[in-house]
């Protein structure tokens, strides 16, 4: 039998195959380093000078604790694609599953665990800027951050351009002592930061809230109540960013105690009062617009019923001179005024006498 080859014609030319395409062919060669923000070794609450990749970091870190020294890697991420998180995962192997909400995001704020490595997710929120409540689109805009941490190491993964942790690795840099505390001390101070910045949002959404408060009271101003339930809608927003990571810190303060030391806990404990705190503001934010929602909705029925009074106050008025008007259009013979020669002034002076006696009297009830 001729082989396949023999078979083809003299000038066949194989198809070359082509480039793989999609989203995952465009990230396969991405290195590390372009989701890399920064990468530390720290030894003894001590940052080490120069630069490291996270293989290098890794491999040094393990030297210097073989050596009996206390040393950790912390290592930051900013929206890194599936295979740059899993090129760190393989050094730094943490599970797949934690590995796989880092990439995609949109979690809830949740503590998991796995094996000798904890799994924090932290929703991250940012005021939005803007001149009016009227006028605003958007209040809150939230992002994430997802932070895995081990007995060497801290991972944090960063979703949104809001709430960077720079400010924080300088601080800590700023306290040895705390950096001593260890890798999870990192993750006290980075939970403290966000939940910081849960307390600074709120104010700043109260002082909205104060403003729409002001309007829907009061009696010039006009009541949009799109503005209110945009508040309602980022409150909302809001609540979910910070309700759910109560369960998580009060897990930080009751289990886990193998890995986290006592001295650590208190850090947490602090940090769990201030997200209490935000939480009960929500709360609180969230009642008040229910009925704010209502007290515009009553100020509105009040303001259809005033309309309403208005313009059946002006339609009465008009009924008697179209009354009349109508009367003396049917044009019978019989209509003695048709042929008075101070009807048609007697008719008007009616007209007016009529509708001024009606308006006055609207006008003392307040219907005018």
């Amino acid at each position: 039998m001729p082989s396949f080859r023999a078979l083809q014609p003299s000038n066949f030319r194989p198809t070359p195959k082509k480039a793989a395409t999609g989203p995952d062919a465009s990230s396969i060669h991405v290195p590390v380093a372009r989701a890399m923000v920064d990468c530390g070794v720290y030894v003894d609450g001590a940052r080490l000078p120069g630069k490291y990749t996270h293989g290098a970091a890794v491999a040094k870190v393990r030297e210097l604790r073989a050596d009996g020294q206390d040393a950790f890697v912390w290592i930051g991420l900013h929206e890194p694609d599936h295979h740059q998180m899993q090129a760190v995962a393989d050094v730094f192997e943490l599970h797949e599953l934690a590995v796989e909400d880092a990439v995609c995001a949109h979690q809830r704020p949740k503590l998991e665990r796995y094996d000798q490595t904890l799994f924090l997710v932290l929703k991250t929120v940012s005021y939005v800027a803007h001149e009016s409540v009227v006028n605003a689109r958007e209040i809150v805009e939230t992002g994430e951050i997802m932070v895995f941490v081990g007995p060497e190491f801290v991972v944090t993964v960063r979703h949104g351009e809001h709430t960077g942790l720079a400010g924080v690795r300088h601080r800590l840099e700023q306290t040895p002592g705390i950096l001593r505390l260890g890798p999870y001390a990192v993750m006290h101070a980075i939970a403290d930061h966000v939940v910081d910045s849960y307390l600074d949002v709120t104010q700043l959404v109260e002082n909205d809230i104060d403003t729409v408060e002001q309007s829907v009271f009061s009696s010039h101003a006009q009541t949009d109540i799109e503005s209110i339930y945009l508040l309602k809608r980022e409150v909302v927003e809001l609540r979910h960013s910070v309700n759910p990571l109560t369960m998580a810190l009060q897990r930080l303060l009751s289990d886990h105690n193998d890995l986290i030391s006592k001295e650590v806990r208190r850090y947490i404990r602090d940090v769990n009062d201030h997200n209490s705190q935000a939480a009960d503001r929500i709360t609180g934010f969230d009642d008040l617009l229910s009925s704010l929602v209502q007290a515009a909705l009553g100020k509105v029925g009040m303001e259809q019923n005033v309309d309403m009074r208005k313009i059946s106050a002006w339609v009465a008025i008009a009924a008697v001179p179209t009354m009349i008007a109508g009367i003396y259009g049917m044009n019978f013979e019989n209509m003695p005024e048709l042929h008075w020669h101070y009807g048609y002034f007697v008719v008007l002076a009616v007209m007016a006498t009529v509708c001024t006696g009606l308006y006055r009297t609207f006008r003392r009830n307040h219907w005018l």
